[in-house]
């Protein structure tokens, strides 16, 4: 992506978001929508990408503090050692709120993969409100050889195919020496067996995005395939 569409899209983000913090997660600040149907709605017609010189907009799941990711934020701040001094993976990153717990908590480096240039804007001007570092990777990256020590996923299996190949991978990244925890709130796609419930939490939500006020949301270590 050029610089141009890079600046267009961090003013798209700061244009409809407002700094706020995530109920769950009181440290950190996001650039979070304030009226999320009008920005859903939003990024679904065409005119508005064209008024930012972007391609077509995908929906904005980075403007949300989603239940997977917050759980697992909070898990992170509250036990940094799981990423102290380590190299941190956040997949999926969103509004990259668990990579910004884990450079809060000490991590050596962290890495955000996220396929969406919007969702990578988001996480660039988060990063920057609340004074870290965070590595962006646009690639999707499911496959690839493992180079970090923690490998943190947060509300990612909402659809099959993505999460059977996450989980898949995920898995074998377990099995060569990597953490892997997923934040989940009990998607579809969560696998059924092969991960460990290290806590629960009751988070926050919005009846716009979800279908009650609070969900009950876990954080799960990803046990190797065997």
């Amino acid at each position: 992506m050029t610089d141009f569409a890079e600046e267009n899209c961090r003013r798209f983000v700061s244009a409809h978001t407002a700094l706020s913090s995530p109920p769950l997660v009181p440290e950190i600040a996001l650039h979070l929508a304030s009226e999320v149907m009008v920005l859903w709605h939003e990024t679904e017609l065409r005119r508005t990408a064209q008024a930012y010189a972007l391609p077509d907009l995908p929906p904005p799941y980075w403007a949300f503090a989603w239940p997977g990711g917050s759980a697992l934020a909070r898990y992170v701040l509250d036990n940094p050692a799981i990423v102290a001094s380590k190299r941190v993976l956040d997949f999926g990153s969103g509004s990259g709120l668990v990579a910004i717990a884990a450079a809060k908590s000490g991590a050596a480096c962290v890495t955000a993969a996220e396929i969406d240039p919007l969702s990578r804007a988001a996480i660039a001007l988060n990063a920057a409100a609340n004074n870290v570092t965070i590595d962006l990777e646009s690639r999707d990256i499911i496959g690839d050889v493992f180079s970090w020590d923690t490998i943190l996923a947060g509300d990612m299996c909402y659809e099959r195919p993505l999460a059977e190949r996450l989980v898949t991978w995920l898995r074998q990244a377990a099995g060569s020496g990597a953490r892997v925890l997923i934040g989940d709130p009990g998607r579809n796609y969560f696998p059924p067996h092969g991960t460990e419930r290290l806590a629960t939490y009751a988070v926050p939500t919005s009846r716009d995005l979800e279908d009650r006020d609070m969900r009950e949301t876990s954080v799960y270590a990803v046990q190797p395939t065997r």
